[in-house]
């Protein structure tokens, strides 16, 4: 028998109106919407429903409305049947999956989602940081790229190894532009500059990871149910401590999803589930590997009809 991962987005897969349905239909989701506006001490879920979007676009309301959804979508298949042998997220949603396995309760979950994107937004001022999505390029050659961009006083590095062909590039705003001007030298065709509030993955989230550090100190992490694939390592985590330790470091560390999926698969996972708004993680692993399956969890139709499409 195969073996079967859930997954969970991150920031860039919102939009207005995610997860209405499973709030109006699946009572254990509304309790999640419920809880996280009492948590937060604001109607997170009337961003969530009705915008507009630039607010739900802000960092520190994206973070816990994309945990929030993720874990209604999660409800909404609850008692199908379906128990994942692996669950990683990716970025952000690695704290979904934190939740997903028990690690942590989803009111800690969502209180420190929402410290974190206040970090993350504070960490650099506005229009000073950048991501672009280079395509096409070798990872060690962009690496290289990039090294020598920084070395010369304007920071880049790489941010998420996505998949084949698609890495994303995070650091100043003058480094950003540099490397995107050059990246055929790294055997890259083109980069798309990416819609975001500041240089993520990078070393000048180091102020907040700092402060997410601090905060981290004084949740309670239990042992994971189920084998957590970490974003830095691209390995399970299981010790609880050593789970707090690389979520501060996963702050300004690349996000190794390439890398993780294609450890997953080697472990014997051919079924990914999605959970989650978007498409987003689906469309990288059909670029990873085309032979696994993938399914997506982001409507209440499709957490009905799991059992069918598994």
């Amino acid at each position: 028998m195969g073996k079967t991962a859930f997954i969970f987005p991150g920031q860039g897969a919102q939009s207005v109106g995610m997860g209405q349905d499973a709030f109006n239909a699946v009572p254990s989701a509304r309790d999640i919407f419920q809880t996280a506006d009492d948590k937060l001490g604001f109607s997170l879920s009337s961003i969530i429903f009705n915008g507009p979007d630039e607010e739900l676009k802000q960092t520190a309301n994206t973070q816990p409305a994309l945990l929030t959804t993720s874990m209604a979508y999660l409800e909404a298949i609850r008692g199908k049947g379906i128990k994942p042998d692996f669950v990683a997220g990716h970025s952000l949603g690695e704290y979904s999956a934190l939740v997903c396995a028990g690690v942590l309760t989803f009111e800690e979950a969502v209180s420190i989602v929402r410290a974190r994107g206040e970090y993350m937004e504070a960490a650099v001022p506005g229009g000073q940081g950048s991501m672009a999505a280079v395509l096409g390029a070798e990872r060690q050659a962009l690496a290289e790229l990039c090294s020598s961009i920084t070395a010369d006083g304007h920071v880049v590095e790489l941010a998420n190894m996505n998949c084949p062909g698609q890495i994303v590039i995070s650091g100043s705003a003058e480094g950003v532009a540099a490397a995107a001007e050059r990246v055929k030298e790294a055997g890259g065709k083109r980069a798309i500059p990416l819609e975001v509030s500041g240089p993520f993955h990078s070393s000048l989230m180091k102020d907040a990871a700092s402060r997410l550090g601090d905060k981290l100190e004084t949740a309670t992490f239990h042992s994971p149910a189920v084998p957590v694939v970490a974003n830095v390592t691209a390995r399970p985590v299981e010790d609880a401590s050593e789970i707090r330790g690389l979520l501060v470091e996963q702050v300004y560390s690349p996000v190794l999803w390439q890398d993780s999926v294609e450890w997953m698969i080697a472990q014997g996972v051919d079924t990914f589930v999605e959970i989650g708004p978007g498409s987003v993680l689906s469309g990288l692993i059909r670029k990873i590997d085309k032979s696994v399956k993938v399914v997506n969890v982001n409507s209440l139709e499709n957490a009905e009809k799991l059992e069918s499409l598994m």
